[in-house]
């Protein structure tokens, strides 16, 4: 463990108290827990952290906090913060699903992320076919058809915005605010895939023609189409990135 100087981290309050520096520690602690680099029942100390990273002891302790809200580390007195088993982490928060695809571990992630996307995705479209309103309908055409536009260009960063924009919709518009509150998880996985390079320079006809026959089934409220159209968009992820 590297050392900070000896001036003593609550003395650098000015940047070692950074927002910045903070969301700095939190995602390389985060995805240490994330990988196993620091396994379940590690101790940790706000004294460590502080001459790890050379930052002060506020933001070691909001560090903590953040950590101990998604249940990856507890603190008990007399026994300092320690790493949480991994059945209870809250898997469900953005960020943890974000430094989990940053790890070595990402593979594993990227099944459970699909395998709840295929269980959810399909009945969240059939659900905004029966409720979606009329904007929102002509929204996801209009959402489809520039992802087409933006697929065939070879735009993936534009891409990638207007397809975790068009996945939100579809989650928003279902009427189930259980799948609604799974948007971040969606745009998490979405942004890995772009941002790993694991998806193709432009995007598969079949998988354009998917997103634009959810659009229009949505829009004519044929709730089996969307759902099967979307079935196919998942299909082709899973098939893509070779998960069992």
């Amino acid at each position: 463990m590297s050392t900070a100087t000896g001036q003593g981290a609550d003395t650098a309050d000015g940047g070692g108290s950074s927002p910045a520096m903070h969301e700095r520690v939190l995602e390389a602690v985060g995805i240490a827990i994330a990988s196993a680099s620091l396994p379940p029942g590690s101790r940790l100390t706000l004294e460590g952290l502080q001459q790890q990273y050379g930052i002060s002891r506020t933001v070691a302790r909001d560090t903590m906090k953040v950590l101990e809200s998604m249940n990856l580390v507890y603190s008990r007195r007399r026994v300092g913060i320690v790493v949480q088993e991994r059945a209870l982490w809250n898997v469900y928060d953005p960020k943890l699903v974000r430094w989990r695809l940053a790890s070595d571990r990402r593979e594993i992630q990227y099944t459970s992320l699909t395998e709840l996307r295929i269980a959810v995705e399909p009945i969240a479209a059939a659900g905004a076919a029966r409720r979606a309103s009329a904007a929102e309908r002509a929204k996801l055409v209009a959402l489809g058809a520039e992802l087409r536009r933006l697929g065939e260009a070879g735009d993936l960063k534009a891409f990638l915005a207007v397809d975790i924009e068009f996945h939100s919709l579809l989650l928003h518009s279902c009427g189930n605010e259980m799948f609604a509150a799974l948007d971040g998880m969606v745009a998490e996985v979405l942004t890995s895939r772009t941002q790993q390079g694991l998806m193709p320079f432009k995007p598969r006809n079949e998988a354009l023609q998917a997103h634009e026959d959810v659009a229009a089934a949505v829009a004519r409220g044929d709730a089996v189409m969307a759902e099967t159209a979307v079935h196919h968009i998942l299909n082709e992820v899973r098939n893509a990135m070779g998960l069992s």
